[in-house]
């Protein structure tokens, strides 16, 4: 009897499997919010309409059209309209639920069908967004249609910019089913929780949590918030009505004594908020968010502080681009990213020039990265146009976008400074007022953080709009000299007294498969750009910069090579080549390598221009990049000699003899016992 029993069970799981495989890939759906991956089985094609009888494409989410394209280094990559087409089933245990699709992002403009029905729209590619779709859908087989269009317009953010607007859906969607009454998805594409932090000491803290509610009825409900600590033990927890009158948000206050706080790389350590909406004292909805508790300030300087303590700020500008993928990027092209980051042994980091995934914000958290993350308002690059039009839509747009980047990166401990632009000019319609309003804007949404842009004008422009300043120098790349970069910096602390600034770029072309012996100037423009150039002028610049605690951040240009279809120059076009890494994140550059022995304490040794290998002169000098106290140079088996790290963690040997034919270089030291080693190969011709 209970074997037939079971047959009968089993058949009609196996029924249920195939019925729903044509309709993905939702099958339960808990007495509580549900978030539910959609990223797979997509049918992809291009159209300005939609159309029947089409070749379509499967793809799976993140998904760009342009990925492969631009490795072509075509100037005019397509920008266009495309369609994302996919089914899911609504299960009768759905009944009474609440249904939104959730996009992290789809570049640039998105409109969204359900069942053929217009659903919402959204502008701007790199912020999420949050569509009911309650009302929209059916039981059983529904359709979901994307239109998204990467084409150029003057309504929506950016207008230009030195990297490519890639096109698609490229970042993760999801389905979020709630009750009738939630905690609202649809504030900006945010949590729907803010944790507010309203003073933070050594001694106490004290955090508002602010909760956006979506209540479709009158009946009774509370809100229970806990605190539970890094190991997920309760330290406190508070329970409020919600009255009938109540309005769509609810404030309620956390005091803490004697904190945890959220100290950097040194001591990244979070805490977690929970918020359970309860009715009749179950719970219909919860949301979970990090909390990092700290406080900082900038002294124009003596620059940085966190918790109370001077920290060095520095690290690379990051672009989300990948070769062969583009900006479609998974969590593990994310986490590459921050294990270079980590082994770079940065502090900060700048995420250019728009809001970056969910994914690495989290990663930032959890290793103590402090984040400058900015909207997509830039300047023209090297196209002729402007990065600003004074137009009513695009004002609105630039609002809805740095509320976005706002309110969705409110509770990432890792942000301290919200970019308004970067590399703005000023012969088109002047943006200085309009920037003023952002300045106002970012303040009302967030008063704990430091505003901040970037510029590539004068020293006296630009300086009153936010809390901070930025530039972008490239003393001896785009023109003067490496060592120009100490008195440019003297001279703007003097020429801007009480304001705090930085460098927020500062980078060089370089090419791991183009060399020369001895140190010869490239064109920017050019072809040829050797890996020396790069890595001297990183030396020299951090030489002067180290000295400079004033500077209160300090952005490499950039941690990777990035896809930038406007360029003709290096390698190939199409590419930004200042990477301190390659576009396929395959080959650590030998700055990387400079930085890391003075930025990470982790022992290390590394022969510069190792790549370098035809030699045409038999005298030569050979340098080590070493965090260690001295090391010893080989050549061929022969003892050249110890020499001790230089103020730069550096080690060079000079006039060392090569032989011809094959010469192994090899380098020696130790630390604490534990022997390290680095070798090459050099060919003397």
């Amino acid at each position: 009897m209970h074997y037939k029993k079971n047959i009968i069970v089993t058949i009609l799981f196996l029924l249920f499997q195939l019925a729903d495989s044509t309709a993905k890939p939702f099958n339960h759906a808990s007495s509580g919010r549900e978030t539910i991956p959609f990223n797979k089985d997509w049918q992809f094609y291009f159209a300005y309409n939609f159309e029947k009888d089409i070749k379509k494409e499967t793809v799976t989410l993140p998904h760009t059209w342009n990925a492969m394209e631009v490795l072509k280094g075509v100037p005019d990559y397509n920008r266009a309209s495309a369609i994302y087409e996919n089914k899911f089933n609504v299960l009768p245990g759905w009944t009474g639920k609440r249904l939104f699709l959730y996009f992290e992002g789809a570049n640039s403009v998105a409109t969204v069908f359900v069942n053929n029905k217009s659903v919402g729209t959204h502008k701007g590619g790199y912020t999420a967004f949050a569509i009911e779709i309650t009302d929209a859908v059916k039981p059983g087989e529904n359709s979901v249609t994307v239109q998204v269009s990467n084409a150029y317009r003057l309504d929506v953010l950016p207008l230009h910019g030195d990297f490519n607007i890639y096109g698609g859906i490229h970042r993760p969607v999801s389905l979020i089913l709630t009750a009738k009454n939630c905690i609202s998805p649809l504030d900006y594409g945010s949590s729907g929780v803010y944790l507010k932090q309203k003073q933070v000491s050594k001694a106490s803290a004290e955090i508002e949590v602010l909760t956006k509610l979506s209540l479709s009825d009158d009946e009774a409900l509370s809100l229970k918030t806990t605190l539970l600590d890094g190991n997920k033990k309760v330290v406190s927890t508070l329970t409020s009505n919600i009255g009938k009158d109540q309005n769509q948000e609810l404030s309620q206050s956390i005091k803490l004594s004697n904190p945890h706080l959220w100290n950097g790389k040194a001591d990244p350590y979070l805490y977690e908020v929970r918020v359970e909406l309860l009715q009749n004292g179950q719970v219909i909805d919860q949301r979970s968010q990090p909390l990092g508790l700290r406080y900082f300030s900038v002294d124009p300087d003596k620059g940085f502080f966190l918790n109370g303590k001077y920290l060095d700020l520095y690290g690379a500008g990051r672009h989300e681009d990948v070769s062969g993928k583009g900006s479609a990027l998974t969590d593990e092209d994310h986490d590459r990213d921050m294990e270079l980051m980590k082994e770079l042994g940065a502090t900060a980091a700048r995420l250019t020039h728009y809001p970056h995934s969910k994914h690495f914000y989290e990663l930032c958290d959890k290793n103590g990265i402090v984040l400058w993350s900015e909207i997509p308002f830039v300047g023209p690059g090297g196209y002729t146009g402007t990065g600003y039009v004074k137009d009513a839509e695009l004002e609105s747009n630039i609002k809805q976008m740095l509320k976005e980047l706002i309110r969705q990166n409110y509770n990432h401990p890792s942000v301290c400074f919200w970019g308004l632009f970067n590399e703005l000019k000023l012969n088109w319609d002047d943006p200085q007022p309009f920037i003023k309003e952002l300045n106002t804007l970012a303040k009302q949404e967030d008063p704990s953080r430091l505003t901040t842009l970037a510029s590539n004008l004068g020293k006296n422009s630009y300086t009153d709009l936010t809390d901070l300043m930025g530039w972008n120098q490239y003393f001896g790349w785009y023109g003067g000299k490496f060592d120009e970069v100490g008195v440019w910096a003297d001279e703007t602390h003097a020429a801007v007294p009480g304001k705090s600034i930085s460098i927020s770029e500062y980078g060089a072309g370089g090419s791991p498969f183009k060399h020369t012996e001895g140190l010869i100037r490239p064109e920017a423009k050019g072809n040829f750009h050797p890996e020396e150039w790069q890595t001297a002028f990183h030396e020299k610049h951090w030489e002067e910069l180290k000295k400079r605690p004033f500077l209160w951040g300090k952005f490499i240009w950039v941690l990777a090579d990035f896809g930038s279809a406007i360029r003709t120059e290096g390698d190939a076009n199409g590419i930004n080549d200042k990477g301190l890494v390659t576009y396929d994140r395959k080959i650590k550059k030998d700055a990387f390598y400079f930085y890391k022995a003075n930025w990470n304490p982790e022992p290390m040794v590394y022969i510069a221009e190792r790549r370098n290998t035809n030699r045409s002169k038999a005298l030569t000098s050979v340098k080590v990049f070493s965090n260690v106290a001295n090391a010893e140079l080989w050549v061929k088996g022969k003892r050249i000699g110890k020499k001790a790290k230089n103020g730069l963690n550096t080690m060079i040997w000079e006039n060392v003899q090569l032989s011809k034919g094959n010469n192994d270089i090899l380098v020696k030291t130790k630390y604490k016992g534990k022997e390290l080693s680095d070798s090459c190969v050099w060919i003397l011709q």
